[in-house]
């Protein structure tokens, strides 16, 4: 027999396993949306699976999404979660005169310049306003703030003021397709939806690679980052900080550390370093930096508090359990340009090429921020470039209402 729930009167509960793929997706999900949550493993409190039963007929189906109301998901898609927590998912028109996809720093504030000028603005985002910046913990370089910001307040502070001035903004919803349909760029999608302008901007940002390992997806922000610059002043005076990566940027961003801690650990997974000599040099023989080979984090682990309290190194088959106050995590960038299918041009690395004034090489087209080739991937940065690339896209549509 099975007993009524009682409806959870604070955040979302997200029940599951860290074995499964699908609760991990969900919990990324819910997170790159800023959707508090709390998570419990079944496998860490089997007296809980009663509770998922009584919702699924008795069935033990992860993740199931409880919400405060008391409705729940069993195994819900993306789609699902982003209708039920109330994502704007369909845009008011199909017709805009400046379509943006990708709505982080870059994105945003392109369209903040846009819409002040009465241009008619929709942004795409496939995940939630802000990008990467807006589940980043903190900036502490970011100008205007001398006492730093959350990276979740300043995503949040962009996005009132875009929606201020009548950007019209798509979340959970990403373009599968750009291609000229006449005199206007034709964007499709994944909704099946399609929106057209005569300007299109592609700031749809990078991602950065992940480890994989145990722990990593829950501890990203209570003690793993990506970014040295912005995260490093936080963990002055740590006996330990570890940097994942033995390249330029590893190593570039560990010396830049160890201003802040007492002690730097490198691990590389390959047998050597990878970086360029000089900075081998550099970091082989300083005297607060030390070099793992071989080395590969299996497990990130957390303290009682949700922060990260060491990682769990194998090299050559040994395990040992590495205490750490922080891990960085520099082990390439992707460009997130799949959606593209070859239709613009890219350098080596996959990253849009442009000109000096952000057009790509399809007339209509600019890439900026994170995903533009020479990008400095900073988010100071990508607000200059999101306003310089306003002003040549107002340019062009100019140059379009001259030749009318």
């Amino acid at each position: 027999m099975t007993s009524t729930p009682t409806p959870p009167s604070g955040p979302l509960i997200v029940y599951g396993a860290s074995w499964c793929p699908d609760c991990r997706r969900a919990k990324q999900f819910l997170a790159s949306h800023r959707v508090a949550y709390d998570w419990i493993d079944l496998e860490e409190h089997p007296e809980k699976s009663a509770e998922v039963e009584a919702r699924n007929s008795g069935k033990r189906i992860i993740p199931t999404i409880v919400f405060p109301d008391g409705g729940f998901l069993a195994e819900p898609s993306n789609d699902e979660l982003a209708d039920r927590i109330g994502l704007s998912r369909v845009a008011s028109s199909h017709e805009y005169d400046i379509v943006i996809i990708g709505g982080g720093p870059t994105g945003l504030t392109t369209s903040i310049y846009g819409a002040r000028e009465n241009a008619r603005v929709l942004i795409v985002e496939k995940s939630a306003p802000g990008g990467q910046a807006g589940v980043t913990e903190r900036f502490d370089n970011y100008p205007g703030f001398p006492d730093g910001v959350g990276g979740a307040e300043l995503a949040e502070r962009m996005t009132q003021q875009a929606e201020r001035y009548g950007v019209e903004i798509l979340q959970a919803v990403g373009a599968t397709s750009i291609r000229r349909d006449g005199p206007m760029m034709r964007v499709e999608l994944s909704t099946g939806d399609y929106v057209q302008a005569p300007a299109v901007l592609v700031a749809t940002g990078s991602t950065y690679r992940r480890t994989d390992a145990k722990g990593e997806a829950d501890l990203i922000g209570a003690g793993i980052h990506f970014c040295a610059t912005c995260d490093g002043p936080f963990y002055r005076g740590a006996t330990d900080l570890t940097v994942v990566g033995g390249g330029n940027s590893g190593l570039e961003e560990g010396l830049f550390l160890t201003q802040f801690a007492q002690h730097v650990t490198v691990v590389q997974a390959m047998s050597k370093l990878t970086a360029n000599k000089l900075l081998q040099e550099k970091v082989l023989n300083h005297p607060k930096m030390s070099v793992e080979l071989n080395a590969s984090v299996t497990s990130f682990n957390a303290n009682d508090a949700g922060k990260l309290e060491s990682i769990t190194i194998s090299t050559n088959g040994t395990e040992t359990v590495h205490e750490t106050a922080g891990a960085f995590i520099f082990i390439g960038l992707d460009p997130n340009t799949a959606f593209l299918d070859g239709s613009l041009e890219v350098d080596g690395r996959g990253f849009i090429v442009t000109d000096t004034n952000f057009r790509t090489n399809v007339d209509g087209i600019f890439a900026a921020g994170d995903v533009r080739s020479g990008s400095t991937k900073q988010i100071a940065s990508a607000v200059g470039e999101g306003a310089a690339v306003a002003i040549q896209v107002r340019y062009y549509l100019d140059s379009l209402s001259q030749r009318v």
